[in-house]
């Protein structure tokens, strides 16, 4: 063991950012959460660390580590805050960007509308050169006709510029001219070409990936500069690593390098978290539920694994509909995102009925009762009238609630309105924002083969454990979650991840037709770069390697991604190789087509090192009992009695282990809180994690 005992966990959120410091040799934990501050998200970190370490004398010369994960990419091309980027093209293909992939996601709207890209079209520019398929050259590319065109886009004041051309996944040998060509001209410019973002094929996907990394490259670059020297000017001596997309954690060099891989940064690390549950208590399907300040994030694992999808969207113009964002090429944790938080603003819509979300009044000004200048109800403002949180225990006490002002403004800008009562008003937030995420789970868990009314939900986020109950009453799911330091989930996921990075590369090719010699190398020259890679992060010796392909049929439009073992491609077998693709493509569809030939398209590798996990620690339950966790009672909305009733109110902290008690329930601890029906009843295990069984209906 490491002299340097502690790691840190920081995810940045909406509302607020979250800090758990772990001591490897004892286990223990400390948390802390404080308001985002979105004009420089690096505030709320040096004001967390700072206020976590000072109750932690000495842990700053012991820190190993700081895992860190963010909303800053995301939050940048959702509200447009890149910077100006220029495109570099083949000659033809200047409006791929808007032609996408030639569908509509609304088929009989004539209005829909499409997110515009992030590159304005006289920032799109064309050289004449072409590659064939196989990435051999059709047509050279002039060099001096190159650095005209670069010459043209630096005049128009680019801060940053992506280069894409036809085919170059086979040879990147004109995208390399051409970044050689930008240098020359601009010495320190943000360069990225497809090739080191994204050599894949699919010509739309390639193009909108390559140019989303250039458009927040420089502005990533920048906040983990200035990251890392805060850090440093506060006695921070640690390492600093970046939470990836995928689930894996990467250094600062590398996140700054490929910002596009680090765009659901924070979200993923709750669904680590869930993972890492559903391995250790052997559940076979657990739907992690992570509901904070602005959206609520959810993922069905299975057999303790979340599944990682190739491709996903942002900034959809209509945010149920697929097809209506930006596409965006790269491994990502299957992660559901529903806007739907504490902060999700509730009003009356056109057609007069109640809405809730997606916008939110994130931290600043945050919802009413923050009492920070917040105009408009939101969810919180709604759960504290339930009585569901405790005015004055509201981050441990920290942060004091405006119980009269959340009620005027739901009276006057829903009740009112809407000419219901207040409790109707404030009880339909609730329940609602309950219906809209019930209703996005069960497709979720539908799509995956699961079945909602037996999976064992858990939840994390500061508004998680108030909203799982109901979520789960609307689910039909049997039981509930709630780990210790439920509201800080996502940081806590952070300890659990492993160093890694995906890599991938396409080479189109039939099974039949392969040279398997030049497959092998191929996987070869990705495991070289997937081994430089993590060794950035400080590790090497231990790497591992896997690897995997995305097969179809020829002339399919789409893949089916099939693992291989990782010793030498040449000693598989083809039969193999089809055996497994027809057994994994039977069933995910139903069937196969054993006489129809099939084709490699893209190969893959994930190069990682070793997790270091986090260790629970049975925790001291001794001098606990029932009667003395017992804070008293409160009245609180009730579902099934439709009115306010008494609430039996625990300190968390205070709970015995090897205890149960029925509902009507309330549990407070400092991060949040956990709302219990009458229907239910509680347990706890002697790591502190809550156990909530529902009765059947």
């Amino acid at each position: 063991m490491s002299a340097n005992c502690y790691r840190l966990g920081c995810d940045i959120g909406g509302t607020f950012t979250d800090f758990v410091l772990l001591n490897d040799q004892t286990g223990e934990l400390s948390v802390h959460k404080c308001l985002t501050t979105p004009n420089d998200p690096s505030d709320a970190v040096e004001i967390g660390i700072q206020a976590l370490t000072g109750n932690v004398p000495g842990c700053l010369e012991k820190l190993d580590e700081i895992i860190h994960g963010t909303t800053l990419v995301i939050n940048s091309i959702i509200e447009r805050k890149g910077v100006k980027t220029g495109l570099i093209t083949t000659k033809g293909f200047r409006d791929v960007l808007e032609l996408g992939r030639e569908s509509r996601y609304a088929v009989y709207d004539v209005f829909c509308e499409y997110p515009q890209p992030l590159v304005p079209r006289r920032y799109r520019l064309e050289v004449d050169e072409r590659l064939r398929s196989d990435g051999s050259v059709i047509k050279p590319l002039n060099r001096e006709e190159a650095r005209g065109v670069v010459r043209d886009l630096l005049a128009m004041g680019v801060e940053s510029i992506a280069v894409c051309l036809l085919n170059s996944f086979e040879n990147p040998k004109h995208e390399l001219m051409l970044q050689e060509i930008i240098q020359e001209e601009a010495p320190g410019m943000s360069v990225s070409i497809s090739f080191d973002v994204l050599p894949q094929i699919k010509e739309y996907e390639r193009t909108s990936t390559t140019v989303t990394n250039a458009y927040v490259k420089p502005i990533t670059e920048k906040y983990l500069d200035k990251l890392t020297d805060r850090l440093e000017s506060i006695g921070v001596k640690s390492k600093l690593f970046i939470m990836l997309s995928s689930g894996g954690i990467t250094s600062v060099e590398t996140a700054s390098k490929f910002p596009v891989r680090i765009i659901e940064s924070g979200p993923t690390a709750a669904v680590i978290s869930g993972q890492y549950y559903s391995k250790l208590f052997n559940i076979p399907e657990i739907f992690c539920f992570d509901m904070g300040g602005t959206t609520a994030k959810s993922c069905l694992i299975q057999e303790g694994v979340a599944g990682v999808v190739p491709t996903f969207e942002v900034g959809r113009v209509q945010r149920f509909a697929k097809g209506s964002g930006l596409t965006i090429q790269v491994p990502v944790v299957d992660l559901m995102e529903i806007g739907a938080g504490g902060g999700s603003i509730a009003g009356v819509s056109k057609m007069g009925t109640l809405q809730v979300g997606p916008e939110s009044a994130g931290a600043d000004p945050g919802p009413i009762c923050y009492d920070q200048g917040g105009m408009y109800p939101c969810v919180t403002d709604a759960d504290l009238l339930l009585g569901y949180l405790n005015p004055d225990y509201f981050l441990g006490g920290e942060m004091a609630l405006n119980l009269d002002k959340a009620q005027e403004g739901i009276k006057t800008m829903i009740a009112d309105p809407l000419n219901v009562s207040s409790i109707q008003a404030t009880w339909g937030i609730h329940d609602l924002i309950n219906e809209t995420m019930a209703a996005a789970a069960k497709t979720h868990i539908a799509e995956k083969g699961g079945n909602p009314k037996l999976v064992t939900i858990v939840a994390f986020g500061g508004a998680g454990p108030v909203h799982a109950y109901g979520l789960a009453k609307k689910l039909g799911a049997p039981r509930l979650i709630i780990p210790p330091n439920a509201g800080v989930g996502s940081a806590m996921g952070f300890f659990t991840a492993p160093r890694a990075f995906d890599l991938v590369r396409s080479h189109k090719v039939s099974l039949e037709g392969a040279d398997f010699a030049e497959i092998e190398s191929i996987f070869k020259s990705m495991e070289a770069e997937g081994l430089k890679t993590v060794m950035k992060t400080g590790g090497g010796e231990d790497v591992t390697f896997e690897r995997s392909i995305d097969v179809r049929f020829v002339g399919q439009g789409s893949e089916t991604n099939i693992d291989v073992p990782s010793t030498d491609f040449t000693r598989l077998n083809m039969a193999d190789i089809r055996e497994r693709y027809d057994n994994i493509y039977e069933k995910l569809f139903g069937r196969t087509y054993p006489d129809s030939p099939v084709e490699f398209i893209n190969f893959k590798v994930r190069a990682s090192l070793p997790a270091r996990l986090l260790t629970l620690q049975e925790r001291d339950f001794s001098h606990n009992s029932l009667g003395g966790a017992r804070k008293g009672s409160r009245p609180a909305f009730s579902e099934i009695a439709g009115d306010f009733v008494h609430y039996t109110v625990y300190d968390r902290y205070l709970l015995p282990a090897d205890v149960s008690f029925k509902g009507p329930a309330i549990i407070e601890e400092k991060e949040s809180t956990v709302i219990v029906g009458e229907d239910a009843s509680v347990s706890m295990d002697r790591y502190g994690f809550l156990w909530i069984d529902l009765e059947d209906e």
